[in-house]
């Protein structure tokens, strides 16, 4: 079981990191090479794309957490 849940880890992990590094910051990081943090557009989808990328990374981070837990428990 631990041996699952670390691989498990391993994956959250990365796909953390990659949501992280999706998000738009000073210079508009990676996330302007997938068109997600470009500017303004007529009808807003920028922002709705921030917002449900905020929650899939605050989403990930919780599993991660948990997953953490789990891990020093067993």
């Amino acid at each position: 079981m631990y041996t699952v849940l670390a691989v498990i880890q391993v994956f959250i992990a990365f796909l953390l990191m990659f949501l992280i590094l999706l998000h738009s910051g000073k210079d508009a990081g990676m996330s302007g090479a997938f068109g997600i943090g470009g500017g303004g557009s007529s009808v807003g989808g920028g922002s709705m794309v921030e917002r449900n990328l905020n929650r899939a990374t605050v989403a990930v981070a919780i599993l991660f957490v948990l997953n953490t837990i789990l891990l020093l428990k067993i």
